[in-house]
């Protein structure tokens, strides 16, 4: 891709919501060369999109955006390669991924799992609290979201910070430019996680405990076996998707939710004051400003949507951000109103056979979070010494690229 492609894309990539709001406007679908792909921008044809999966396979729903240097792809096949997961699979295959994440992500699991959670928030806060002032983002939104995954999936605590900054950095070396020196650091980190993930999985095989890591072990490799290293090069993808899209959307929600209600100050007073509007807010934070913003998908035949004919083959970017914002679905759209309530539920977690498992511990974890903050930080104000907050240039964890605070707590 040219410089100024790239930059194009990246422009994007920090306020979507102009494009999205053309392409909703515009006849059909709308061919955006920076994406390489037709943007499915309306609500209606998201959710057509997501219901036919056998017409539309989410096998390049996370295509790089950019291409990997000499220097770490020599580093690379130190660690395991690339294997289909949950997020890149369809049909049989899709729901052999699924089973394992929906046994360890049920309603009983993450509720045994809450309690820890809101011991990490909370010393967090206190910490937070008793400084005064921090960046939100290093001190709060990337810390409690790796604790709690890492807990869920049966980590060492003194793993998690690790596995945080390795799963951040394979996202880095897919979606951020980097020289190639660069690059390969970061390639040094992404194989370093994956041999951490697998003496887990390993260990788990020989003696396996009441955690997502055992219970992906079983599901993917069932039987009592030494693990092959096919089936290990498919559990180390497996549990470093699961890990990055547990920790790193959450981050993103938190930072991003945060944002928008500090910025409206007359909203984080009303929230303080009525804590009963905490779970609408949550909903509400999620629909407006996503954090998933878009995944890719192709056609596997010839199809018609929105008018427009596609050949198989086709790529599609399916914007559940631009669904989020469909006036045809919400009064005053472009308007973070957290009053709104969940009457009409929105595409933040996606819909259909590829809805996201995590969705729940996702919610839970901003839940708490806006409890203890309107509750211990009602005074946390954006520190105006500092410039607006810049947001990543991304597609799959939109949020703030740092976050200044202050209180007076």
């Amino acid at each position: 891709m040219a410089w100024h492609d790239q930059a194009r894309r990246e422009e994007l990539y920090l306020d979507p919501y102009p494009l999205y709001a053309r392409a909703r406007r515009a006849p059909g679908l709308t061919y955006v060369p920076e994406f390489d792909a037709w943007l499915v921008a309306r609500d209606r044809d998201v959710r057509e999109v997501l219901r036919r999966a056998d017409d539309f396979s989410s096998v390049n729903a996370l295509l790089p955006d950019v291409v990997l240097s000499e220097a770490a792809l020599g580093v690379l096949p130190r660690g395991f390669g690339p294997r289909p997961t949950v997020v890149t699979t369809d049909g049989a295959e899709h729901l052999r991924h699924r089973s394992a994440l929906n046994r360890g992500l049920s309603a009983a699991r993450v509720a045994a799992l809450l309690p820890y959670a809101w011991e990490c928030a909370r010393e967090l806060v206190d910490r937070i609290a008793a400084d005064g002032s921090a960046e939100l983002m290093g001190a709060y939104a990337r810390r409690l979201p790796g604790q709690v995954v890492g807990r869920l999936i049966g980590l060492d605590p003194a793993d998690v910070p690790a596995a945080v900054h390795g799963g951040y950095r394979a996202e880095e070396l897919l979606f951020k430019p980097m020289p190639p020196a660069e690059q390969a650091l970061a390639a040094a980190d992404v194989v370093a996680l994956q041999h951490l993930l697998d003496g887990y999985v390993r260990d788990r095989r020989t003696a396996p405990r009441d955690d997502l890591c055992s219970a992906m072990v079983a599901a993917l490799a069932p039987g009592e076996a030494e693990l092959t290293l096919e089936q290990r090069h498919e559990l180390v993808a497996s549990l470093q998707n699961f890990l990055i899209a547990g920790f790193l959307t959450t981050s993103a929600m938190i930072g991003t939710t945060l944002l928008h209600l500090l910025r409206d100050r007359p909203q984080w007073e009303l929230l303080c004051a009525d804590p009963a509007l905490i779970p609408a807010a949550v909903e509400e934070a999620a629909r407006y400003d996503s954090a998933i913003q878009a995944f890719r998908r192709v056609t596997t035949r010839p199809v018609t949507l929105a008018g427009t004919e596609l050949p198989a083959g086709a790529a599609v970017l399916v914007a559940y951000g631009s669904a989020n914002r469909d006036e045809d679905r919400y009064e005053r759209a472009d308007r973070f109103d957290i009053r709104r309530g969940a009457g009409r539920r929105h595409l933040a977690f996606g819909h259909g056979p590829h809805g996201c498992p995590g969705s729940r511990l996702a919610r839970e974890q901003l839940r708490l979070t806006l409890e203890l903050f309107t509750r211990h930080l009602p005074d946390l104000r954006l520190d105006p010494a500092v410039p607006p907050p810049a947001m990543h240039p991304t597609l799959i964890h939109r949020s703030p690229r740092t976050l200044r605070i202050w209180c007076s707590s």
